[in-house]
Formats: C-alpha cells, sequence, structure tokens
C-alpha cells in the first residue's frame, strides 16, 4: 500500500475527560481547541457529555459554529450520568459500537486530559491505525506536559522493542490546538509493511493470507 498524502480534515473526534480536572490550563486548552475548531470549520465528534472537559470543548465549538455530534451508549444517557448531549445526539447499543461510530464519522482523532476511558479510547483507535483497518491521523494535546510521560513510555517501549516505529510515529503530539490541528492535517501514512499484508474487507472469510507474525502488538 503507497502512503497516504496529507488530506484536508473536515470531522476531529476528540477524547477527553468528563471532569475539568485541577488545573485550569486544561479548561482554557480545550476552551481553545473548541473554538480553533469552529474558526475552522471543523466539525466535532465526541462522546456526549456535558459534563467537565467534554461540556467545555463541545460547547465552545457548538456556540462557535461547528457541527457536534455526540456519540453515547444508550445506557450512559439514560442512566443521566454524564449530563445532556451538546448538538446532535447518536444512540448506540455498546461502548463498543460508540467507538466504531466515531471512527466512521471522523477523519482524525485527538486525546486531551482525561481517565481511564480517555486512554483506552486513544489507544483503540491507534492500535485499530497499527493493523491497517484505518490511516486516520491521531495526536495528543499535550497541554503543560500532561502526556509527557506517556510519551517517555511509548519510546521506551519502541526501545525495547515492543512496539515498532511505524507504530510509535503514530501518535502526534502538540501544546496547542492550532499547532495539533495543523499537524494532523501534515499527517502522512505510513502502514507497517507486516499489517499491509491484512485485508479487513473479507470479514469472516475462510481464506487466510500467509503473514510474517512479526508484527508487535
Amino acid at each position: 500500500m503507497e502512503e497516504s498524502s496529507a488530506h484536508q480534515i473536515k470531522s476531529i473526534c476528540v477524547f477527553c475527560g468528563s471532569n475539568p480536572g485541577k488545573n485550569a490550563k486544561f479548561v482554557e486548552a480545550t476552551n481553545n481547541l473548541g473554538k480553533v475548531l469552529a474558526k475552522r470549520k471543523i466539525h466535532l465528534v465526541y462522546g456526549g457529555s456535558s459534563l467537565g472537559l467534554m461540556g467545555c470543548m463541545s460547547t465552545a465549538a457548538h456556540v462557535g459554529g461547528s457541527q457536534v455530534l455526540g456519540i453515547i451508549p444508550t445506557a450512559l444517557a439514560e442512566g443521566n450520568f454524564v449530563g445532556k448531549t451538546v448538538g446532535e445526539e447518536l444512540r448506540v447499543p455498546t461502548m463498543q459500537d460508540r467507538i466504531s461510530k466515531m471512527l466512521d464519522n471522523s477523519d482524525a482523532f485527538i486525546a486531551l486530559r482525561g481517565g481511564i476511558s480517555t486512554l483506552e479510547e486513544i489507544f483503540q483507535i491507534a492500535s485499530w491505525a497499527q493493523l491497517n483497518i484505518h490511516h486516520k491521523p491521531i495526536g495528543l494535546l499535550n497541554v503543560d506536559g500532561f502526556f509527557n510521560k506517556l510519551l517517555s513510555f511509548l519510546d521506551q517501549a519502541e526501545e525495547e522493542n515492543f512496539i515498532p516505529h511505524s507504530a510509535r510515529q503514530i501518535f502526534i503530539s502538540a501544546s496547542t490546538a492550532e499547532e495539533m490541528v495543523d499537524k494532523l492535517e501534515d499527517f502522512v501514512y505510513k502502514p507497517d509493511p507486516v499489517a499491509t499484508q491484512l485485508d479487513w474487507s473479507k470479514g469472516n472469510s475462510s481464506k487466510k493470507r500467509k503473514m510474517d507474525l512479526s508484527l508487535h502488538l
């Protein structure tokens, strides 16, 4: 497969916390990301909450004129755990359906400060990129060095040969929203040579391609 060229991004899925955190810098940066998306006429896809950073970002984008799509499992929506969705709401049966719909409706992904769910979401999307399921850029908005230790972990995992260089390059980092969007738009996909042997269009076909199983997962 040839490398994918840089492209125009029309929608970005953002993963972040449903809590505001203790540092006001994160709230300011999240609000600014929503404004930047609106200024660049980029649609927002997110997890459907009005609380914490999720609510701050979605409100800023919506007020600024961006189309906002909140994708949320029915159990969370009906349980009133995360407040009301800002913008259009799409309810899905499961968490897995949620991440799949996010992938379908987004051209790129950004993670802000958050907890276990935020990390789970961005790493699942990154894992799918490594497996050649999609070629969409993935960014960590590293405000005030929040992701420094995570980035160091990824570097160490690459050094110890648990993550191939191609997979390490999946993660883009930037300290401001403007720089983050610029880097996402300039991203060029460089697939793992082994992963290109995977054909996901075959689904459950009984025919299996012989592969070099040196792909690091």
